[in-house]
């Protein structure tokens, strides 16, 4: 397995636990709850004034800060949220005072049961309140996800859209329909020009799509048509996962979304089976560039079988 597949998948916590990728790429790891986090340094860089990205381990965090507090988009792992406030900490003086979940998955809100016992209202979509609370199983890694903490969970949440005005600028955050799940959300400060999209973008690789969460893939083709709508030249894109994007790198991954479709679409059509269309390989073209990154081929394949073929 290539460095950047490892990668992503200690980032994801799915090291151990998805069986078919231990069988396929002899994964090992500890599972989430017994990875050491003590070697991960969260590196931020600025993008605009009073507006950073923060990586570390687990789904990429956004944050704006001023005179009106800490606005953050999501926090990654429990035991990171001591080196995310310490982080935050080095460009500001003000306590986080909201968290945005862009959706439920616990890469995204780990840290939100800490950062709830501080007081930091939690912020997400209705469908990642609901989905959190119950519990969730993701089906294509056979992972359960037991219900959340009361405290854990977002105490305000929305249907369409909500804006925080907010350290001089808007911050306007939108529900899509379902795309990477049924609850994403894309983040988008309006004055900075910056925009984060969560995990409906994993920026150089191919996606994964939580079809057991209410994804869809042609979602995953509109949300990246809505946000290439809004950008420009100038635009600072945040990925879920990846390095930090712009336009061109939307495009890129969007013609990707719409041309491995266009390669299975026809063969769930002549009705063949999941099995028969990951041997026939119909992404190969795409793999060199888009399959050494995060979901393996043949997995992808599958997934976007699976979405297209539903009813």
């Amino acid at each position: 397995m290539n460095r950047f597949a490892s990668s992503w998948f200690r980032r994801f916590g799915l090291g151990l636990v998805p069986v078919v990728l231990v069988g396929l790429l002899g994964l090992a790891g500890p599972a989430k709850g017994q990875r050491d986090f003590s070697k991960v340094e969260i590196v931020t860089t600025e993008l605009a004034r009073g507006i950073y990205m923060m990586v570390g381990d687990g789904g990429n965090l956004g944050v704006s800060v001023g005179d009106d507090g800490v606005f953050l988009i999501d926090d990654q792992y429990a035991p990171l949220t001591k080196k995310i406030q310490a982080a935050v900490a080095e460009v500001s003086d003000q306590p986080i005072r909201f968290v945005l979940n862009t959706h439920w998955h616990f890469d995204h809100t780990g840290g939100n049961e800490n950062l709830g016992k501080e007081g930091t209202v939690i912020v997400a979509h209705g469908n990642v309140r609901k989905r959190m609370k119950a519990g969730q199983v993701i089906e294509a890694f056979d992972l359960t996800e037991p219900p959340a903490p009361h405290v854990a969970l977002p105490v305000v949440t929305f249907e369409d859209a909500v804006t925080f005005h907010l350290n001089g600028d808007e911050i306007h955050a939108f529900h899509v329909p379902p795309a990477h799940t049924d609850g994403d959300s894309i983040v988008h400060f309006r004055g900075a020009n910056v925009v984060h999209m969560g995990d409906l973008f994993f920026n150089g690789g191919f996606p994964f799509v939580d079809l057991s969460s209410g994804g869809s893939f042609d979602g995953m083709i509109t949300a990246a048509d809505r946000v290439l709508g809004m950008a420009d030249a100038d635009t600072k894109i945040i990925p879920g996962h990846g390095p930090l994007a712009d336009r061109g790198d939307l495009a890129a991954y969007r013609d990707m979304l719409q041309g491995v479709r266009d390669a299975v679409a026809p063969l769930v059509k002549a009705g063949k089976t999941r099995d028969e269309v990951i041997a026939a390989k119909p992404l190969g073209a795409f793999d060199e560039t888009w399959g050494q990154a995060f979901m393996p081929l043949d997995v992808f394949t599958g997934i976007l079988f699976d979405s297209l073929s539903a009813p």
